[in-house]
This record gives C-alpha cells, structure tokens and sequence, in this order.
C-alpha cells in the first residue's frame, strides 16, 4: 500500500501549474502552490518548536485555505484534530483541550468566541481564512510566524521547485483525530492512521478512478466522509477541487455543477432529497407527465428522459453519484432507480475511514449499501434473514479513542473485530443492507424486533409525509412526521391535525406487520435537526 502522501507528491511532480484547491468563486491554488504553502507551514512549525506527533486543531468552514492547513500539519506529521464549526464555543473548547492541542487554526468569528483561558494549553492562534496571527502566549512561536518568509528564502535561495518535494511515508503514524459527535459526557476522538486513509485512497483509485478530473466539494471536511472522499482522495488522484464553503441549495448545487460539470459526486441523503424536491418531483408531476407515465410502452422512455435532464443539470457529465453519511429514502431511490440515475449508496463510520461497505453503479443492489470493501460479518444465527450487528476489520479500521480505553473495549469483539452499532443482514452475494442502530432498536409487547428506520421507510412511502421519525414511547411505537408543504399549509387547526394523523397512521399500517404497527401520529411544524451528515438527531426526540 502506497502513502497517501507519496501519491500528493506525485501530483505535484506530474501536474504543478494545474489547479488543486479551489474556492468557488474565489481564490484558487495549483499543486506547486499548494506545495510551497505546505513547506512554509513545515519551516515555521520547526522553527516554532511544534514536534512531529503533537496535536494541532483546526475549525473552521470549508475553504481551499482549511485543506491547504489540513495537509501542512499532515507532511509535518503532527496530527490534524478537525473540528465541526457548528459546536458551542464551550464544546469546541472542550474538545480542543481533550485532544491536547498545542496550536489552534481557526477561523476569526470562532476565535472571538473562545477565551484564552479555557484553552491552557494552547500556545498560539492561527487564522484558518488568512496569513494572520490572531493570538500568542509563546515569545519563540511569535517569532518563528514573523520569521517564516526570511525562513523559506535561505532553504530555497533560487526559488522553490515543486520537483523538489518529498513527503514522509510512515503508515502506522498517527494522523487524525476525528470527534464523532457531540461534547457531552466523555468525548470520542476517533484515531486514525496515515495507513487507514491511504487505503481508502488507494480502494477508491482502485474501484471509483484513478485519473484527473474536477470535483464540486460540498461536504462538511472536519468529518470523515467529506475529508476522505471529497478532498483527500480526489487530491492524490490530481483532481482540481471546488469548495462550495457550506451546505447548498438547489440553486447553488445545480449552478456549480453546471459550471464545472464533474464526473464524480460525492453527497449526502438531505442534499440528494432537495434535489428531488426541487428538481425531479415537478418533473414527475405534471399532468402531461402523469399521462405519459401511465402508458406502459412510453413510461421507460419517459423517465430515462427525466433521468438525462437530471444527468445535463448536474453538468452533463457526471458518471458516479456517491451517496452516503445516513440513510436514503426509499420513496426517492425508487424514483432514482427508475429514472436511471448512475448512483450508489455506500456504508461506514468515521472508525472505518470512512468506508466499510460500497459497489459501483451497475453493480450496485438496490436497497441495499454495496459490498464490503474488505471484510464484514453480521453477527446472527442466520446473516441473510435475521438482523444482527455489523461487524468489521481491515486496515481501514481506527487505532481506537484518544484516552478513552472503555470505549476502546467496548467497540472490539473478543477475536478482534471491530463493532459498529448497526444492525443489518448480508445476502448471498455479500450485499449489506442496513436495518438500524442498536440502540434504536424496540422491542414489542410480544417480544419482537422492531427497527425503526424500516417503519420510517414506510411512512416516507405516504405522499403526505416529508420527514419521519419513528421512537418508543412507553412501549408504544409512536411517529414524529413532518409534513409536505402544500400538506401542511392546510393543517391549520387541531381537527385538521388529527384527520392528517389518522389518515397517515391507517395506511401506513396496511403494509406493516401486526407487531410493528404505529399507535400514534404526531404532527411537528419544524423540520427534525440533523447532523452535518443528514442524519437526524435522534437522541433529540427520545
């Protein structure tokens, strides 16, 4: 297996004045940029007394600036703690001392936020939008920033060359630590080894693609999925990256990929399912559309028509759409799969790197979450029929949490393999198809298994309902739903309300065993929060 990084470094030698690292609409970077702004990091972090292995913090959104910081602190070989800037200030604070950060790049406006004080250890702060200096406690490191060109100069007298640049290779070396959720209680910092991402990179050289291309980076890079898959892989492949800096509209998404037309895309559930509602559905909902639909001999003709309008707005161009971070509905993969969208839906976690599972379009089964990418087990009597945890190795897999040796002991089996919380059954083919958490799991009066996330697939089916989530309450199976627009527009009083609830909790139980059968609707006015990855925040709701 090749270091990720020996791959980088081959771009820059292959491809210097090509661009790298991009900001939608703003400044971007080729890979010989990119590779003298990498070694003025390296020069000041020695000079300033950072050790290979001391930890260094990053929060900040997406920009070409934050991967460009990401990979400076990655060839010094200290290790890269990034952090969701979506935290409170006291959670952000709380995970930068947990992670026994010595520096911190930060973006200004969460720097403002944070207090000196709560951060001990920190020696200084580094903007993570510009060359800034935002704060120091350390005389030497003060220095060494002001120091950093005159630095540069004296090692490369007569001008750096990118055919010069020769990056580390030591694969069991700690990368990463990656927070996986929220900062309550003992924090989880996932730890992740230079040999876990490098290969991921080469899986994907290997199964996605190996040759340059362009890249619409919309994902959240202090999680896994987005840095792995929208930034570390492309990179080493030599792609030029455009970073949209948030979460994007319809508009913004249909606007970017119209305008660099990828190959690839890399996405999201939520993303996805906005696309669908602003896009497709209308497509789909015309009464000349429905009448055409309707027509057994035209309807394939039909929507393989919708399907390359999609595939021209996305810029026409596009050969894999990765799906993946939570769970899609199945009321929009079916209209995927009918209207011949070339995607897939992959599986993992942030202690997989993030893959654990995942097929390429044309060999992807619908339904369900690909195959494994080195080895899955499902821990049951009978893995195709009966639900049972997923479990995993390979050298994907995370050397375990910082400081945290009981959740270490707690995510491994006796003979090695690592737990990840999910339920699922495996066919024979090796397809996995996911069937919820474990700690969603409800158990009947009568003493069956009931997966939540299979009831909420169901309930999506309603043309009423927009979001669901489905939870125990007393012993009860109770359904949060948030309905579609023009639907809730006209649930303008409690008798409204309740006809709305009845109507989606009778038909919903027509196709859902005895057992599992809802007892009660809910109707909620606001959207569910979710995380960075679309997911809902369950816990929120309990």
């Amino acid at each position: 297996m090749k270091h990720y990084l020996k791959k980088l470094e081959e771009q820059v030698h292959l491809h210097p004045e090509k661009p790298a690292l991009c900001d939608y609409g703003g400044q971007s970077y080729t890979y010989g940029e990119v590779a003298a702004t990498l070694e003025q990091y390296a020069l000041f972090f020695e000079a300033a007394g950072i050790r290979k292995g001391d930890k260094i913090a990053l929060v900040g959104r997406n920009s070409a600036r934050w991967a460009q910081l990401f990979l400076a602190v990655n060839i010094y070989e200290a290790v890269i703690v990034p952090i969701v800037p979506i935290f409170t200030p006291e959670g952000t604070a709380q995970l930068i001392r947990h992670s026994d950060s010595v520096l911190l790049l930060a973006d200004p406006d969460i720097w403002h936020n944070l207090q000196s004080q709560q951060l001990p250890q920190v020696r200084a702060v580094i903007s993570a939008r510009e060359d800034v200096l935002l704060w120091s406690a350390d005389a030497r490191l003060s220095e060494a920033w002001e120091r950093r060109g005159k630095l540069f100069a004296k090692k490369y007298p007569r001008g750096f060359q990118p055919a010069q640049v020769c990056y580390p290779d030591h694969l069991e070396a700690l990368a990463i630590i990656n927070y996986t959720s929220g900062t309550s209680g003992d924090p989880k910092g996932v730890m992740l080894s230079f040999g876990s991402m490098s290969d991921i990179v080469e899986y994907c050289q290997g199964h996605i693609g190996n040759k340059p291309d362009v890249l619409v980076s919309m994902l959240p890079l202090a999680h896994i999925y987005g840095l792995a898959m929208e930034f570390i892989y492309p990179c080493c492949t030599g792609y030029s990256i455009y970073f949209l800096g948030k979460t994007p509209s319809p508009t913004l998404l249909l606007q970017s990929m119209q305008e660099i037309r990828p190959n690839l895309i890399v996405t999201v559930p939520l993303i996805m399912e906005k696309l669908y509602s602003s896009l497709i559905r209308p497509m789909l909902s015309t009464p000349a559309a429905k009448a055409v639909s309707s027509v057994p001999y035209l309807r394939l003709a039909f929507y393989k028509g919708v399907g390359k309008k999609v595939l021209d707005q996305l810029g026409g161009r596009v050969k894999t759409l990765i799906i993946g971070g939570a769970p899609l509905s199945w009321k929009v993969e079916s209209v995927f799969k009918k209207i011949e969208l070339p995607y897939t839906v992959g599986y993992g976690l942030t202690e997989g790197c993030p893959l654990l599972s995942f097929e390429m379009p044309g060999r992807y089964v619908s339904g369900s979450c690909g195959k494994a990418i080195h080895e899955i087990r499902i821990d049951s009597s009978d893995p195709e029929r009966i639900p049972g945890e997923i479990q995993s190795r390979g050298p994907n897999i995370t050397l375990g949490y910082y400081k945290n040796p009981e959740a270490d002991v707690a995510a491994r089996t006796a003979d090695g393999w690592f737990r990840t919380g999910d339920l699922g059954v495996m066919d024979e083919g090796g397809n996995v198809f996911i069937r919820g958490r474990i700690k969603a799991l409800i158990l009947s009066a009568s003493g069956q298994n009931i997966y939540p996330e299979e009831v909420e697939q169901v309930l999506l089916r309603h043309p009423l309902v927009e979001e669901a989530l489905v939870l125990d309450r007393g012993g009860k199976v109770v359904a949060l739903v948030y309905p579609r627009g023009d639907a809730a527009s006209a649930l303008t009083d409690e008798i409204a309300n309740d006809l709305v609830s009845t109507e989606i909790r009778n038909q919903t139980n027509l196709h859902l065993p005895k057992f599992s059968q809802i007892f009660r609707v809910e109707i909620v006015d606001v959207p569910f929060e979710r995380t960075p990855k679309g997911s809902i925040k369950r816990h929120l709701y309990q």
